[in-house]
């Protein structure tokens, strides 16, 4: 064989090996906050187990699972596609520590997609806000939205990913809502809505606003896409671990979590299976 051919035979071997090999997982990672509430309620590290175990059963996925809050790993954000974050917000949001802000910013600038549940999406108006708003769409802000204990009877985006195959459902949570979006909602896409009823407005008696608006239909899972950067989500819901055995609430946010990395949602959406037993495991040690 001479040279020349032997040549264009090894570069077409090359060729062939580089289009036959497969494409790299796409790395999720969910970062679960400290242990927080009683038992049942807040159970980040658990849900993002549950979460981890889903997602890792697809092939192409590759999710990983910090606890106890930010990262410790330097490397724990590197080659990310999405992060979803489940903890405790607020005032001691970990995101607002230290300079987190700027590296989750540097993450949405390259593409990642970030994704926050429950009280992760409360953060200070002053410290954090506008980067939410500009990350996922939207944020909680304390003294204007609320937090009441309530059933909400779903409402689905049509024609989205985030909600392929899921079903309506009916389900009581700590659904927040009158969150502070972008003006005039500009690039955010409600997927989850649902109207709370007056009695439960009426809990909330100081807030004017929320009492003014009885009858409105509120907003509890959003999605926005920015141009040339990342795709996000804000969803209220996740106070009580028990919802996560609900297969449309759970599918809801995996679709999300999909979505957001930039994975191709199954026309069914994801499909996953999570057992009574699968429920009661890796619970915060929080007494009875």
């Amino acid at each position: 064989m001479n040279r020349t051919l032997a040549s264009f035979l090894a570069t077409a071997l090359l060729a062939a090996s580089t289009l036959l090999a497969p494409a790299a997982d796409k790395k999720i990672v969910l970062v679960a906050g400290h242990p927080s509430h009683g038992p049942g309620e807040h159970e980040f590290r658990a849900g993002c187990l549950l979460l981890q175990k889903c997602l890792n059963g697809t092939p192409g996925i590759q999710a990983v699972v910090y606890t106890n809050g930010w990262p410790n790993e330097a490397t724990a954000f590197e080659g990310a596609a999405a992060v979803f974050f489940y903890m405790d917000g607020g005032g001691g949001h970990p995101v607002a520590s230290g300079d987190h802000l700027k590296v989750v910013g540097e993450l949405a600038k390259k593409g990642v997609g970030i994704g926050c549940a429950h009280y992760a999406v409360e953060i200070p108006l002053k410290n954090g806000g506008s980067e939410f708003l500009n990350w996922i769409g939207g944020f909680y802000e304390d003294g204007f939205s609320v937090n009441p204990h309530w059933t909400a009877d779903s409402h689905l985006a049509v024609n989205h990913p985030i909600t392929r195959g899921v079903k309506q459902f009916k389900l009581q949570d700590e659904w927040y809502f009158n969150i502070h979006f972008r003006e005039g909602m500009q690039g955010v896409t409600p997927i989850l809505s649902a109207t709370p009823s007056d009695e439960v407005r009426e809990t909330r008696k100081s807030y004017a606003p929320v009492l003014a608006a009885k009858g409105r239909e509120e907003v509890l899972l959003y999605a926005v896409e920015n141009p040339n950067a990342n795709r996000g989500f804000g969803f209220t819901g996740g106070h009580f671990h028990r919802n996560w055995g609900d297969e449309n609430f759970r599918k809801l946010v995996l679709n999300g979590i999909l979505w957001m990395a930039h994975v191709e949602v199954p026309a069914e959406g994801f499909a996953s299976s999570v057992s009574p037993a699968e429920l009661t495991q890796n619970l915060d040690p929080k007494g009875r």
